[in-house]
């Protein structure tokens, strides 16, 4: 009776949670927030629900400022530009910083495990990688997204090391390679000397590992490779990851319009 109660939970919990990010990705963001409270609230010991809370609150803060859209992330100046930054929402950056504050008090615990929780290793590389991602791209703070960009991709490979099925984890290897490849050579170098990594085909490579196996961070994976071939000019295969998000994500007006644009 017991493994069956321990079933019914993980299958609860997983339940919430898929359904959770169907509405984020469906543009749905205040259902998102129930549905990632409710989960909370049934398993309020795990870190992956406040995290996935912030996530919501994240790309709310994408879809208000266009900033997903591949006519914005093809400009080189997109990523870690020192231009001035959009105008931010106070109460969404409060919610949001409010969700990776717990996120973190609730994966400590299971961090000091020996061998640490591996729920709580994924919680903490989510959320060391959706702050890093608002300081780049929302508050264009370089030098502190570069750090915290660095720190998810380091507790992704100690997760992935022991754990490697978390297929979500690859994203934050995948960002760190990719993002900072874009970079000039000389700059390239100086990162790489301070302990980044910035191998664009390793990005690449990461980043198909979650969009073809990961689970929750699938859908935001298999966009941004859509964007990595615009950039390299292969329209067929961007229209295919788009069309697929289309067909899976009706709600999400953004992949209908990108594919009417390239079309």
């Amino acid at each position: 009776m017991a493994a069956l109660s321990l079933l019914a939970g993980s299958l609860c919990a997983q339940s919430l949670l898929d359904a959770g990010y169907r509405q984020m990705y469906n543009l749905h963001f205040n259902e998102a927030h129930r549905t990632f409270a409710e989960y909370e609230k049934a398993f309020p010991a795990d870190p992956v629900g406040p995290a996935s809370d912030a996530a919501a609150w994240l790309f709310s803060e994408f879809d208000r400022l266009n900033i997903l859209r591949s006519e914005f992330a093809l400009r080189d100046e997109s990523f870690f530009s020192s231009s001035k930054p959009p105008p931010a929402d106070p109460y969404a950056k409060k919610m949001f910083e409010s969700a990776l504050a717990k996120a973190q008090q609730l994966a400590q615990a299971g961090l000091r495990k020996s061998p640490p929780d591996p729920d709580a290793m994924f919680a903490t590389v989510l959320r060391l990688g959706l702050h890093a991602d608002y300081l780049a791209l929302i508050e264009k703070r370089e030098i502190a997204a570069l750090s915290e960009i660095k720190q998810a991709r380091q507790q992704a490979e100690v997760l992935l090391a022991s754990h490697p099925t978390y297929y979500d984890a690859y994203i934050a290897v995948a960002l760190e390679n990719y993002l900072l490849s874009l970079k000039a050579a000389p700059v390239r170098w100086i990162l790489r000397v301070t302990g980044s990594q910035t191998d664009r085909q390793t990005g690449l490579d990461r980043l198909r590992m979650t969009a073809d196996k990961g689970h929750y961070l699938a859908p935001y994976a298999r966009l941004l490779r859509a964007i990595a071939y615009l950039r390299g000019h292969d329209t067929a295969r961007a229209k295919k990851e788009l069309q697929w998000l289309a067909a899976t994500f009706p709600g999400n007006h953004l992949y209908r319009e990108e594919l009417a644009r390239l079309n």
